[in-house]
């Protein structure tokens, strides 16, 4: 399984600020672009998603609100498709599955 991260998602800092938030002091931790995830057979996007949450400290606060639920501009697409088509995080991964990870955009 290949996850990729982009921008500010491949950037997480630590949880160690006030109230479990992460400060600007905290130490950043980095994603690599590309990731190889090893998750057993009959994992889904979420599975996946707490996987790297816990191997990357932060970078659950970047994808979920503090309901757990993702983000409202956080995109995470399963094999080039938006997984909010697709099942959410029930959607289900298979072996050779690619994973990409795209924080909020914004511009003008």
């Amino acid at each position: 399984m290949k996850v990729r991260a982009f921008a500010m998602l491949r950037e997480v800092r630590r949880a160690d600020g006030p109230a479990g938030r992460s400060s600007s002091t905290a130490r950043c931790e980095f994603l690599p672009a590309e990731h190889v995830a090893k998750i057993p057979g009959g994992s889904t996007v979420g599975d996946l998603l707490e996987y790297l949450s816990v191997r990357y400290p932060g970078l659950g606060d970047a994808l979920f609100t503090p309901a757990g639920e993702l983000g409202a501009y956080v995109n995470v697409l399963k094999n080039g498709r938006n997984i909010h088509f697709s099942g959410g995080l029930e959607t289900p991964l298979e072996d050779g599955d690619t994973v990409a990870l795209f924080p909020p955009a914004g511009g003008g």
